[in-house]
């Protein structure tokens, strides 16, 4: 069974976006994994089509209503659905490298894009919604979030990118961020390619990547080394 995601989301016509591009898009076209976008605003219940109110306790905003996305959910996701619901949250636990490849591995995922001030904390924890950040800041909302979960998982299920080994060495595979890369012509302003990339000699490339990989990562990211 390939990776089936459902997007519930006010914006629909933003997918597959960057999504439907290269590698990802040809993945989607064979059938490796697929796509469904649904509109919330189908699930109103009045003439307006109405998906948020004020929030409780007053405040600035609108919050989308529980019942509305609690229909909406239901009807992508029945009990015996195996995907778990992800909410895009800036509230929730980071998206890491490990969590994209846990859900690379299983059925897929229903993803839930917030608008406004949020969404109604009932609905979240009666349809045990998952919130997911992808990193310390706010966006409008949370569709390009759900983007960028899906291109880091999508990329990692087998066959999108070809050969097992196209992430092997990627940063945060290893627990360490990635050497740098080089590549044709010899010298470039000046600069040339590391000797030892060039030397022929495997045992000695292997080393010089693996110290450039804890050299960088100890100056950018020494949190990864604890």
């Amino acid at each position: 069974m390939s990776f089936s995601a459902s997007i519930i989301t006010l914006f629909p016509d933003l997918f597959p976006g960057t999504l439907g591009a290269s590698v990802l898009g040809r993945g989607l076209t064979d059938g490796l994994w697929s796509l469904e976008t649904v509109q919330l605003r189908d699930f109103a219940t009045d003439r307006h089509r109405t998906v948020d109110d004020t929030p409780a306790g007053g405040g600035a905003g609108m919050v989308l209503k529980p019942d509305i996305l609690a229909s909406a959910i239901d009807a992508v996701s029945p009990a015996a659905d195996p995907r778990p619901r992800l909410l895009m949250s800036p509230r929730g636990k980071p998206l890491t490298q490990a969590r994209a490849r846990e859900l690379a591995l299983g059925p897929g995922a229903v993803i839930v894009c917030g608008r406004f001030e949020g969404i109604d904390q009932r609905v979240i924890d009666a349809r045990d919604l998952e919130e997911v950040s992808i990193g310390d800041y706010v966006l409008a909302g949370g569709e390009v979030a759900a983007m960028v979960l899906l291109e880091a998982v999508v990329r990692l299920i087998p066959g999108v990118l070809g050969g097992a080994d196209s992430h092997a060495e990627e940063s945060f595979e290893n627990g360490l961020l990635e050497y740098p890369q080089y590549t044709r012509p010899q010298v470039f302003e000046g600069r040339s390619i590391p000797g030892v990339l060039t030397s022929g000699d495997h045992a000695r490339i292997r080393k010089w990547r693996q110290e450039q990989s804890e050299d960088l990562t100890r100056q950018r990211r020494p949190d990864l080394l604890k």
